[in-house]
């Protein structure tokens, strides 16, 4: 067996290019640091000499993990039901190659999070759906970590990524209220893991499902119609969840015609429970999800969604935290993305000659 040829080293490239083994390092590293024809020149001598930088020497001269954490507000089992996700991680996932960037998933359960804080694993953090209120997020201030905050905006020294959710919430109700419906059923995001379980009703909570519950609310408000608590219920933002919602409040006798979600995976669950007990979307039950996914316009019937540009908040919120990493001098900025209500076939005027959907019908 013929000896391979040995490796090329830096030092090789360093003599080729006529430059310290430091300047080699550099125009891969930290290349704005040099002429650009010099960086050029360097990196034209290491392709020739079939030279490439080893990752880890280059993530330890880098000072580096290239790795973004993604912290979850629940825990991941749950949180990849949620389509949402996957259209969020398709944007995160654009930006974060364009730097060769890898992700990291982790949710605040059994201390995942203290470990790859503590231990150094990530460059830095983007935030999903967490405030000041919970530890979590903490623990990842205390390590000094950059952090960009996505549905949050509670901490105005770092970058953050919104949408007008009470807006949005707002507009799905209106719609709902132009078509003739009195009757609601809202489905809400149940609170993150370890946080909301303080005794505080629906109507208290913070965050989306606070903003959110604020915009339904004040429309319903301006109609002359009430939104007491027992028609607010709280699941996981899954299929599952808007299913499970849906048979609880025909069980607990609550009548209704329109639903309102607050995710589009609640409103193809909500729309599947109406389903099952026999009964039509539109024709006797509303749904108006928010989302606006990518699977939506393909359920049974298209859903009427609230769009939010999901996989462009991914993305924006990795430019930012990348901007953050690299130690710009740039102020924290704070963008806020409009919604925009998408009218399909999941919704029509209330049945005639009946109000309410009731468990008595089942």
């Amino acid at each position: 067996m013929k000896n391979r040829a040995p490796r090329a080293r830096i030092a090789d490239v360093a003599v080729e290019a006529g430059v310290s083994k430091s300047t080699v390092s550099i125009a891969f590293n930290s290349p704005e640091r040099l002429h650009p024809d010099t960086a050029a020149r360097i990196r034209a001598v290491a392709d020739a000499l079939g030279y490439k930088p080893h990752p880890v020497a280059r993530m330890l001269a880098q000072r580096r993990t290239l790795t973004i954490g993604i912290l979850t507000p629940q825990a991941l089992r749950v949180a990849f039901l949620n389509p949402f996700f996957s259209d969020f991680s398709h944007g995160v996932a654009s930006v974060a190659e364009e730097f060769n960037y890898q992700l990291l998933f982790v949710s605040p359960l059994r201390g995942s999070l203290a470990r790859a804080a503590g231990r150094a694993t990530v460059d830095g953090f983007v935030v999903i759906g967490l405030g000041e209120e919970h530890p979590e997020v903490g623990q990842i201030r205390a390590a000094g970590l950059p952090i960009v905050l996505v549905d949050s905006a509670a901490f105005p020294e770092h970058s953050s990524i919104e949408v007008d959710d009470t807006a949005g919430a707002a507009a799905a109700a209106r719609h709902l209220l132009d078509l003739g419906h009195t009757e609601y059923l809202v489905i809400a995001v149940e609170p993150p893991d370890q946080a909301g379980r303080d005794g505080r009703t629906v109507g208290d909570r913070g965050g989306v499902t606070g903003r959110r519950l604020a915009g339904y609310r004040a429309a319903l408000d301006a109609a002359g119609l009430a939104l007491p608590d027992e028609r607010v219920i709280e699941v996981p933002a899954t299929f599952a969840g808007g299913e499970a919602a849906v048979a609880r409040a025909i069980e607990d006798g609550i009548g209704f015609t329109a639903i309102l979600a607050m995710s589009d995976a609640m409103a193809v669950g909500a729309i599947h429970g109406v389903q099952m007990r026999g009964l039509r979307v539109p024709d006797d039950v509303s749904v108006v999800g928010f989302d606006d996914i990518e699977g939506a316009e393909y359920s049974n019937p298209p859903l009427t969604t609230i769009h939010q540009p999901i996989a462009e908040k991914g993305a924006e919120a990795v430019r930012l935290l990348m901007a953050a990493i690299e130690g710009s001098n740039e102020p924290p900025e704070h963008r806020r993305f409009d919604t925009r209500l998408v009218i399909r076939n999941s919704t029509t005027r209330p049945p005639a000659g009946r109000t309410t959907v009731q468990r008595r019908e089942v």
